[in-house]
Order: structure tokens, then sequence, then C-alpha cells
């Protein structure tokens, strides 16, 4: 580690003014901390979130879950509202990394890294949720743009995530053992418009839905329909965990299950 100023505001708007004044935000720390120590990231400022209430609270709004950015992954997976509402979120929380990092990560953090492997990035794209932010409201098809990349401006903060509840949802991971990442994740969302599929872990560019297995389902919902779906091998990653091939197996396996699972 290096020398670095650490601040703690308390609220929302006093931390934007010290990340506009060129602090850099630190939610739970699991990457930022992580890259820190490696000297891969030297930022001069820390700003802790974690005092500011208003980005911890979980609430029902009508048709929507709405969760705060620095809510906790433990937190995300024990909360009554979302395991009554959106169990399948609950369900994909409980299963992130370990219980240090459920401990300490946050729901705003991995949305706004956007790692390709990242789980939450499946369930805000498949559900089709809106991203609050200090600026606006971001739709989650607007949001992700690639690899470790968002629509976030310099010194935009994400606030709150709102779910809309859906008809019925699942996610399944089959995880890389030693960094419990997604080699390929599916967030498969009955929504009032449709199936909806969102994958992570397998792509080049990060979380994507299929227009495939989509399609698909949307035309006949059954276990034969997402199998009888090509899933193309172009744009999927291929590394020591996992070649394109074996991933684009993984998701027609995945998304069978998946639909085996919301038949019941």
């Amino acid at each position: 580690m290096y020398a670095f100023n650490y601040q703690r505001p308390s609220s929302l708007q006093e931390a934007s003014t010290l990340i506009h004044s060129g602090g850099q935000a630190l939610a739970g720390g699991q990457t930022l901390l992580a890259s820190m120590k490696l000297r891969l990231s030297s930022p001069e400022s820390l700003v802790d979130l974690s005092q500011i209430a208003e980005l911890q609270e979980i609430k029902l709004d009508g048709q929507h879950v709405v969760i705060g950015a620095m809510v906790k992954h433990a937190q995300v997976a024990s909360n009554a509202t979302v395991r009554q509402h959106l169990p399948a979120l609950a369900d994909l929380a409980a299963h992130i990394g370990d219980k240090q990092v459920r401990a300490m990560g946050t729901l705003g953090g991995s949305v706004a890294n956007n790692d390709p492997s990242a789980c939450y990035p499946s369930a805000v794209l498949a559900l089709g949720a809106n991203i609050h932010t200090t600026e606006r409201v971001i739709a989650a098809h607007d949001f992700f743009l690639g690899m470790f990349s968002t629509a976030l401006e310099a010194g935009e903060l994400i606030t709150a995530i709102s779910f809309p509840i859906p008809k019925k949802a699942v996610y399944l991971k089959f995880k890389q053992q030693a960094s419990r990442f997604a080699l390929v994740g599916i967030f498969m969302a009955q929504m009032p418009d449709g199936v909806r599929v969102a994958i992570t872990g397998a792509s080049q560019q990060g979380v994507f839905r299929h227009a495939g297995l989509e399609a698909a389902l949307n035309h006949s919902f059954t276990v034969q329909s997402a199998a009888a779906v090509t899933i193309e091998e172009t744009d999927l990653n291929h590394d020591i965990h996992a070649s394109a091939a074996y991933r684009a197996h993984m998701i027609s396996v995945q998304a069978q299950r998946a639909v085996k699972h919301l038949l019941g």
C-alpha cells in the first residue's frame, strides 16, 4: 500500500462533493483495495460510502424492489422483502464469493465495476432494472457497455437499483472453484412482456441477453425449446478455466436447467 487520504462522509451530498473534487468512491472494496495492493490503482483520496444511511435501504415500491447501492450481498440474501418478492435475487446474492466477500461486498459496487463474470449484472439486465444515480436514472440495457465499462460518468454514483418483480425467475451459476465467479451464469426471468435471459461469465464483452433463447422460449417455454437453440461460440471467452466451446455448451445446459426449474 501507499499513502492516501481517507474520508468518510455521512451524507450523499458530501460524498458527491468529495468525489467531484477528485476522490475515489469506496464501496465494499472487494475490487478496489485488491487493485491498490497490487499497485494497479493509486487513488490519492478514498471516499468511504459506508456511513451514508440513504444508500443502505431496501424497500418495496409498487411492483419494484428497490435496493440501496451500499446494501451488502449478505443483506440482500437475508432480507425478508427480497426473499418474498425476488427470491432468485436473494439466492444469487447468497452464493457470491464466500462469507467474507458477502459480508463486505455491495450491490452498487459490483454493478458499477461490471466484472464480466459478476453475478448481479445478469439479474439487472434480465429483470430490466433501473439504475438510480446521483445524476439520473439509467435503464439496464443502456448501462452495461462492455467489460468493466458502464454508462456512469466521472463523479456519478449509483444510489439504488430498482428491480421489477417477475412472475418467476431463477439464477443458475456454474462457478470457477477458486474465485467462485461465474464461468457461466444464467438469470432467466418470466416477465409480463415475456421471457428474458441474461448470461454472465461467458462473453468477452461481459453480461448480455441471448436473443435466440428468448425467442425460442417465448414461442414455447419448454426444455426442448431451450435445447434446440444453437449457442454460437463467437465472442465467448476462452481461457485456462474453460474453452469457448465448453462455455457454449454450458449456456445450453444451464438454460435447460433454468426452464426445468421454472416449470416446477
